[in-house]
């Protein structure tokens, strides 16, 4: 399954989406970590991880947009579907799969 998804760039955003947004919520986590037990360090590197993540989300997302055609509507609601807790695992069902099945 994973092997079909690379081979595609819509297949490789679908799956750093998925990432991008386990690391959303996994820096929610790190952040209680960070402010409630003083404890920082998770916090850095899921930060980082995050950060990566996201950049790669808008790379990729800029790339399908232009190989599928997509409208600026699509666009934008793929963008600020990234900067929503659980809204990449929503993109990816609503506007990432394949219309060609």
């Amino acid at each position: 399954m994973i092997n079909k998804l690379l081979k595609t760039a819509l297949g490789r955003l679908r799956i750093i989406a998925f990432l991008e947004g386990c690391s959303y919520l996994l820096l929610g986590f790190t952040m209680i970590l960070k402010y409630k037990y003083a404890m920082p360090q998770p916090n850095y590197i899921v930060g980082l991880a995050h950060g990566i993540l996201f950049v790669l989300y808008v790379g990729l997302l800029l790339q399908v947009s232009l190989i599928h055609r997509w409208n600026l509507l699509k666009i934008v609601g793929a963008f600020l579907a990234s900067l929503i807790p659980f809204g990449t695992f929503w993109a990816d069902k609503a506007l990432f799969r394949p219309t060609d099945r």
